[in-house]
């Protein structure tokens, strides 16, 4: 019999759901061929979203949430992976059909698993997260599209959440001018041009209804937002301009016009962090090793524990989280 390990549980009530701290054993884990120590996880805006049934990301019940996390494998029978190995996992249903990254122990399928470049410790691959790989595969979306750091400034929306920051740090490091959209201009300032920023906007400009096209601003976006302030930031996109869409904290909805995309020749990138094929994850993290300042991650990085996380999912959602949460699931 295995020693038990503590998780966190969310179970469907009368009332909608709830969340319980259990200990659980091996037993409780579902199928996969790699075990895994697990020692950090994080919040991400979805996580929120599943931590407080928000929306409908869990399908399974009861489940272990958590879409994200860092750990060493224990045991495996994966011909890739050896016990010893450190290893990330981001996304593959993990935290909505298949138990996540809020407990100890994980149990999952060796491919849904990258190996953790050297240069990044498990604490660090969990301050950069899935929010921090998402930016990542949106910069490489964009760079795919021809973005250099001559073609003109990047906006960044949604800019002090997790995608945002970590997006600032890696455009700013990369040698782009960076423009930083935030509702939380006059408390976060000072954080976003830490990072990088070289101009704070309010998302005011960009969050209401707006013209199918405005005057050309950038040559790239990062948006985390979508809704209207996706639809503003196409219009405002530079001729031959890339916009990486991955997220949607202000909407699904896309209320816009096909002027930017027929007449400036805009490209919108759709960005999936999910179901995003192996070759493009191990690409993100040997370039997030390579290219994130890690004394700027540092900078972003709020510490919590495994006590701290069903706070932490419901304050997010409220824009109430600042850079990247930090989860010690053994604290």
């Amino acid at each position: 019999m295995t020693a038990a390990f503590r998780a966190i549980r969310l179970f469907k009530t009368d009332a909608g759901q709830e969340a319980r701290f259990v200990d659980l054993t091996d037993a409780d884990l579902m199928e996969g061929d790699v075990t895994v120590r697990v020692d950090y996880s994080t919040v991400n805006y979805k996580d929120g979203l599943a931590l407080t049934g928000a929306a409908p990301i869990v399908r399974v019940w009861p489940l272990t949430p958590g879409i994200d996390f860092s750990g060493v494998v224990e045991a495996s029978t994966h011909a890739g992976l050896a016990p010893g190995d450190r290893v990330v996992l981001n996304g593959w249903g993990v935290g909505e059909t298949h138990h996540g990254g809020y407990a100890q122990r994980a149990r999952v399928r060796g491919e849904w698993l990258v190996k953790l470049p050297e240069a990044i410790s498990n604490a660090r691959a969990m301050a950069i997260g899935t929010a921090g790989y998402t930016a990542m595969l949106a910069i490489m979306a964009l760079e795919k599209q021809g973005l250099t750091p001559a073609s003109g400034d990047v906006l960044v929306t949604g800019a002090a959440g997790g995608v945002g920051s970590v997006a600032i740090a890696l455009l700013s490091g990369l040698g782009y001018r960076v423009s930083a959209s935030t509702g939380r201009r006059d408390s976060e300032g000072a954080y976003l041009t830490a990072l990088g920023a070289a101009e704070i906007i309010d998302r005011a400009e960009l969050s209401a209804p707006g013209r199918p096209l405005g005057k050309e601003r950038w040559a790239g976006v990062v948006d985390s937002v979508g809704s209207h302030t996706l639809v503003n930031a196409i219009a405002q996109t530079g001729y031959g301009g890339a916009v990486a869409a991955c997220g949607l904290a202000q909407g699904l909805d896309l209320p816009g016009s096909v002027a930017p995309f027929i007449l400036r020749g805009v490209t919108l990138c759709g960005i999936d962090s999910v179901m995003q094929p192996v070759a493009g994850r191990t690409e993100a993290w040997r370039r997030l090793a390579t290219d994130l300042d890690l004394a700027r991650l540092d900078a972003m990085v709020r510490p919590a524990t495994l006590a701290d996380v069903p706070a932490l999912g419901a304050a997010i959602l409220k824009g109430e989280v600042r850079g990247r949460v930090l989860v010690d699931v053994n604290r």
